[in-house]
């Protein structure tokens, strides 16, 4: 159901939710909302007319506070890390695109099964674009998860790539860096008490030394840090990471990591810095694409890994490496990332590969999607590509497009797709060695 207007929203919900000048007071119900309460509330949060929309986040947001549900930084726990003081597992960040409200219950179903502690949900700033889904409403997917799946305690919702474009910066820095503290504001004020500051791409590999080609990299993260720490509120120091390598480019180095920190630290005076550090170690996002439309194997430099994340704990007090583009690795390396002490992995595209492959996902919209890619996209194609790979690489174009229409797939297809990721996000975990770490959220309050 869709509410219609905010009075039905509040008439449908009297003896679930209790009211006053708009706001929730009191779950009167708790059991009636986790049962299907809040999947009216999210669909009316997702695509209702604004006023009733507001109504539905903004009663979303109220409840699962209520209910101990808590938007959180993980600084306290990556300060732990950087202190020696834990150690064994890797934190998985999570960006969930396509059906986000069904696959944040699956994490949610597996962290409860394993007594997982901490994973970070996220967004990149790109897709927030063609998912059309703006912080708010992935905070209000997060939140309404977590009260159906009855889940208490703090949640991690995480800036991922809040990025810096080279070419907008190029034409108007002003213009870009306006943008960029827009959105993170927006971000801050939803509940996002972590963000991937990404400014990495302007790093210059043409300058004669690392410090001149990590200068320009330094500089603009030193500014966004002193932002978001303008920003904060409540006492809660917002969790920063920072990126020295592009990835999908060259490999980063324990030279260039050092010197970005010192350049960093310089800048900032002594306002807090990074809780951890994005690196370059091999891979990509979205995997390499063959002809076919499957993933070519990639080579991880897990010892560079190592070695960073050993430097950036032993050296700056941070948790460690963070590695992206990782989700479609085989699976036999994913035990590896907490061998070697990564920080955090950064997991996307194969969760929604799992959705867009599935043999449950509707032919019929399938092909509708590709047809889509093919007409809308098109400029995208490039010089050489198959059709599968275009496809595939261009196919998260159509998650916003056709949000409605994967949303709105039969229950018994949506409940399949959810029993399938939560199997997926519970082999991870068991990988990365987070079941039974719930005891480390101590750490963050």
């Amino acid at each position: 159901m869709i509410y219609q207007s905010t009075d039905q929203l509040k008439r449908e919900l009297s003896g679930v939710l209790e009211f006053k000048d708009g706001r929730v007071e009191k779950v009167l119900d708790a059991a009636k909302l986790r049962q299907e309460a809040i999947d009216d509330l999210m669909h009316t949060a997702v695509f209702a007319a604004d006023e009733v929309r507001a109504q539905a986040l903004g009663t979303i947001r109220q409840s699962a506070r209520l209910l101990g549900i808590r938007p959180a930084s993980i600084q306290g726990l990556y300060d732990a890390m950087g202190r020696d003081e834990v150690s064994g597992f890797t934190v998985p960040a999570l960006n969930l695109r396509i059906l986000a409200y069904d696959t944040a219950q699956a994490v949610l179903r597996a962290v409860k099964r394993l007594n997982v502690g901490p994973v970070i949900f996220e967004i990149a700033r790109s897709e927030i674009g063609y998912c059309e889904m703006r912080p708010e409403e992935y905070a209000a997917n997060l939140e309404a998860a977590a009260i159906k799946e009855g889940y208490e305690g703090p949640l991690f919702i995480q800036g991922d790539h809040f990025q810096v474009s080279a070419s907008r910066y190029a034409k108007d820095c002003d213009a870009e860096m306006g943008a960029l503290r827009k959105l993170t504001a927006e971000a801050l004020e939803h509940d996002f008490l972590n963000i991937d500051v990404d400014t990495s791409t302007l790093v210059d590999l043409n300058q004669p030394t690392v410090k001149e080609q990590q200068r320009p990299n330094f500089d603009v993260a030193a500014e966004m840090i002193r932002f978001i720490r303008s920003q904060e509120r409540d006492g809660v120091q917002v969790s920063v990471g920072v990126e020295i390598g592009e990835v999908g480019g060259k490999n980063s180095t324990p030279e260039e990591l050092r010197i970005f920190m010192e350049g960093l630290n310089e800048e900032l005076g002594g306002i807090p810095g990074p809780s951890k550090i994005s690196v370059q170690t091999g891979s990509s996002h979205g995997g390499v694409v063959l002809p076919d439309g499957s993933i070519a194997k990639v080579a991880i430099a897990f010892d560079t890994l190592a070695e960073m994340s050993l430097v950036a704990r032993s050296e700056y007090d941070m948790a460690g490496a963070v590695q992206h583009g990782a989700s479609t690795l085989p699976d036999e390396l994913f035990h590896r990332f907490r061998e070697v002490e990564t920080a955090e992995i950064h997991l996307a595209t194969n969760f929604q590969n799992l959705i867009y492959d599935s043999p449950l996902f509707p032919e019929s919209l399938r092909q509708e999607i590709h047809a889509y890619l093919k007409e809308k996209h098109s400029g995208e194609w490039k010089e050489g590509q198959t059709e599968a790979q275009f496809i595939y690489s261009s196919r998260k174009r159509a998650i916003g497009p056709f949000k409605r229409q994967v949303w709105e797939l039969p229950a018994d297809v949506r409940a399949a797709l959810r029993q399938q990721l939560e199997e997926r996000f519970a082999f991870l975990f068991q990988q990365l060695g987070i079941p039974n770490t719930r005891d480390v959220l101590r750490y963050v309050g």
